[in-house]
């Protein structure tokens, strides 16, 4: 077996981790950079990048070609539509990019081998422990590309690992910072197609299969490039993964009732998040876990890539900054300046929300009345898309910043609210994460996924 040792191992070559892999890289430090696909390669995904995602490509000097979208549609159970504004912020921009993850995640994977990543294709195995039993490295299946026709057996280990290896991380068990009970659990599949014409602007369905059934989730039409559209359903729930199997069985019935013959859309693609940061401690030992391996996609609205690109660049920068040694701690801080402040209060109302059907159905009749959204759509737009640090002044700023005090003392005892923090005070892996949820959800009990006639993926499978 081939033993090889690294200044960092990141082990998945998604936004989160080659970002990550990119950073390091440009600043000299030696890292591999795994993931057992072949690329390019598809992920279930709305594929919005969104403003702050933008943002920092930008800042990393990344150029991403997309169409740009700005403004958002939100259609009520009662079929009412309500328009978010898109506001350029302080420090983001006033859009998102429309990318197919098949094009997106291999740019940014190619960027991080031109800064001189070594790419390693094959599946990170066994884990591999230093003498304090901390996590050091793995042991990688890895493809052979010498035309023998074997997978070569690598012992990769590194003075810190990074887990950017999705919702279901390998990292993450393996380092003993995930309790799968506490995790606030999503499923989204999503199918492409080409209808005439095409949507103008992205829209979000507050879809109900019956009247006041009031859908642990919601559904979504992204327009593309060339007519194309991107939709699809996601589901949450609280431990149970069984969620997954609904979100495949609604799809077709979403689809129609949103105006698209589910004949005309293309094999559907799933894919699991894990949101709110409940349930993982997103650094410990010499263990770094971004992107959606950390919990990191937004709980209300399904957006996981800005938040994969910011976190892979704070862990690359803890890194660099601190050392190995050091890391886990400059991150979690990063982390709980950057995320924590909108997990704490989200996780705990969708946690509340995935309990209330009726009352989220009589919610969405509220939000998109035209009385309400007419004072309510501005803040509306920038608190549920998390970008009320940096917004502009002005009424859609003070409006959020309601919403987040109210939010805020909302969910004060919420147990979901003191499992991230614990999560960020922690300072090693193996402690109990929150076992039991105090507030509830639909099923504590973990069980497998079954898909039928759908694909995974175990990226961030929305925007």
């Amino acid at each position: 077996m081939t033993a090889d040792h690294y200044d960092a191992l990141v082990v998945g070559a998604g936004p989160a981790g080659s970002i990550a892999a990119l950073v390091l890289a440009r600043a000299g430090a030696r890292v591999a950079l795994v993931d057992k696909a072949r690329f390019p390669r598809d992920k279930a995904c709305g594929d919005l990048v969104g403003p702050r995602g933008v943002q920092t490509l930008t800042d990393l000097g990344i150029e991403v070609a997309g169409p740009r979208v700005g403004d958002m549609e939100v259609v009520g159970p009662s079929g009412r539509q309500v328009l978010l504004r898109a506001f350029p912020g302080l420090t983001y921009p006033g859009h998102a990019l429309v990318v197919p993850r098949v094009e997106f995640d291999d740019q940014l994977r190619q960027a991080a081998i031109t800064a001189g990543a070594a790419q390693v294709a094959g599946r990170a195995s066994s884990p591999l422990f230093g003498e304090s039993g901390e996590l050091r490295g793995f042991s990688v299946d890895a493809e052979d590309t010498s035309g023998a026709g074997k997978d070569r057996p690598l012992r990769l280990t590194a003075d810190v690992v990074v887990g950017a290896d999705g919702a279901t991380s390998r990292v993450a068990a393996a380092a003993g910072l995930v309790n799968e009970r506490q995790v606030l659990w999503g499923f989204a599949v999503r199918s492409y197609g080409v209808v005439d014409p095409p949507p103008p602007l992205p829209r979000i369905y507050f879809w109900e299969p019956q009247r006041w059934s009031g859908y642990p989730g919601y559904g979504w039409v992204f327009p593309g490039s060339g007519g194309t559209f991107n939709a699809g359903v996601g589901v949450g729930a609280r431990g149970d993964r069984r969620v997954g199997m609904r979100a495949s069985k609604d799809l077709p019935a979403f689809l129609a009732s949103a105006g698209i013959d589910p004949g005309r859309a293309g094999r559907p693609l799933g894919g699991w998040l894990k949101m709110g940061m409940t349930g993982t401690i997103p650094a410990g030992g010499r263990t770094l876990l971004v992107g959606d391996a950390a919990g990191l996609v937004n709980s209300l609205q399904g957006e996981g890539i800005s938040q994969a690109l910011g976190s892979g660049r704070c862990a690359a920068e803890a890194i660099l900054s601190a050392g190995p040694g050091g890391a886990a701690r400059v991150y979690k801080a990063d982390l709980a300046r950057l995320y924590a402040p909108y997990a704490c209060a989200t996780a705990p109302i969708t946690a509340w929300m995935l309990r209330h059907h009726r009352a989220v159905s009589g919610l969405g009749r509220v939000l998109t009345n035209p009385a309400a959204a007419a004072i309510l759509a501005g803040g509306w737009s920038v608190y549920w898309n998390d970008l009320l640090d940096g917004a502009s002044p002005g009424r859609a700023r003070r409006t959020a910043a309601v919403a987040a005090r109210a939010a805020g003392l909302l969910t004060a005892r919420a147990s979901d609210r003191r499992c991230v923090l614990e999560s960020l005070e922690s300072s090693a892996a193996g402690g109990q994460l929150c076992p039991e949820p105090g507030d509830g959800g639909l099923d504590d009990t973990v069980v497998t996924p079954s898909q039928e006639g759908v694909r995974q993926t175990g990226g961030d499978p929305h925007r």
